[in-house]
């Protein structure tokens, strides 16, 4: 029996079904909108991981009370470049987008903006927030830590969590270079995705819930870290440099008697730069633009027909994504359209396309 076939919703209408489920859940309209920009920014760009897919848990998080869906977000500031969001449970696309946009008016004013984000739930692809920062003409860099749910070197069970890395750097006449990144081989999307589609996960990449390596997505509980103790201990420094920086440490109180110690949550650290500040200015994007035009221009190895930087693929399957349609899954869609039921919102009408990708 072939599998079931995807569904295919035009971008903007799953833009406006997905905000459709948020507000009816209880948060603002612009908090709504906020957070389906960001989970569709993902699944545009083909990181379906991270994107509408996400929709159902988010709703269970909302409806379980732990995101907030009114939270009273405070921002504090320390230095003149710094500041200090603590979200009040807000979900992670209302806490980072808002963190971003701090970020860079700070860099205009001081050059460098640093914004920390405390007691945020689920931040999301973190290179939507680092691409916002970039569109500016800024350099954006994103560090996220959250619970522990990853193996890390010499340790039983879940220890470090995948901490996400995201770097992005305008280019002159291209989409940004874009780094985004988890300290896991894997991210637990991922496995899921594996789950629903039956498949084996790759040699390496998980984990049973004793830190057994599996290819088996039933009994994959954990990602393994990225090259080993290098992504353990990237995991561990990004829980440094954001949740401790911060006084709201997760690692520690995860492994402890703390009652709060497994109650879900994240922090974050969003940084931009000027360029201007280094003296580049305006040909600072004219020369990253050079950088990838050479990079690209290089000799090529055999059987490769053309060298991407990163960011690049992903911008491209954006475009076409744009319009042709963003691919659901048929289990999300099944989610998607029993969470429409149960709040009263109108279900767009899919288009049906085996192989569409």
């Amino acid at each position: 029996m072939p599998p079931a076939a995807k569904v295919v919703i035009p971008a903007d209408e799953l833009t406006a079904f997905v905000t459709d489920l948020f507000t009816r859940s209880g948060t603002s309209p612009d908090h709504a909108r906020t957070i389906s920009d960001v989970l569709i920014w993902a699944s545009l760009r083909g990181v379906d991981s991270h994107g509408v897919s996400r929709v159902p848990r988010y709703l269970e998080l909302l409806g379980s009370g732990e995101a907030n869906a009114a939270p009273d977000i405070r921002t504090a500031s320390g230095a003149s470049g710094v500041a200090v969001i603590d979200a009040d449970r807000a979900p992670g696309p209302v806490a980072l987008t808002a963190a971003a946009a701090e970020a860079g008016v700070r860099a205009r004013s001081c050059g460098i903006g640093a914004v920390a984000v405390r007691r945020t739930v689920h931040t999301g692809a973190i290179g939507y927030y680092t691409s916002k920062i970039a569109e500016e003409g800024l350099i954006g860099i994103g560090f996220v830590a959250g619970m522990p749910n990853m193996s890390y070197t010499g340790a039983k069970g879940a220890a470090v969590a995948t901490s996400p890395l995201a770097i992005a750097v305008p280019a002159a006449g291209r989409p940004p270079v874009l780094l985004d990144m988890a300290t896991a081989t894997i991210a637990l999307g991922k496995i899921a995705q594996y789950r629903n589609s039956g498949q084996p996960l790759p040699e390496g990449a998980a984990a049973t819930a004793d830190g057994v390596p599996t290819t088996d997505p039933n009994l994959a509980k954990m990602p393994l870290p990225m090259g080993g103790a290098k992504g353990a201990g990237m995991s561990l420094v990004f829980e440094l440099i954001t949740s401790v920086l911060v006084q709201a440490p997760i690692l520690a109180s995860f492994h402890s008697n703390d009652p709060e110690g497994r109650v879900h949550r994240q922090n974050a650290l969003i940084i931009a730069i000027d360029p201007a500040a280094f003296g580049a200015g305006d040909e600072f994007a004219a020369a990253v633009g050079t950088t990838v035009e050479t990079l690209k221009g290089l000799p090529r190895a055999d059987g490769v027909d053309e060298i991407f930087y990163p960011g690049e693929r992903s911008a491209g399957t954006a475009v076409a994504r744009a319009a042709d349609g963003i691919p659901v899954g048929p289990k999300v869609w099944k989610e998607l359209v029993a969470a429409a039921d149960g709040l009263g919102v109108k279900v767009p009408g899919p288009v049906t396309a085996p192989g569409h990708s």
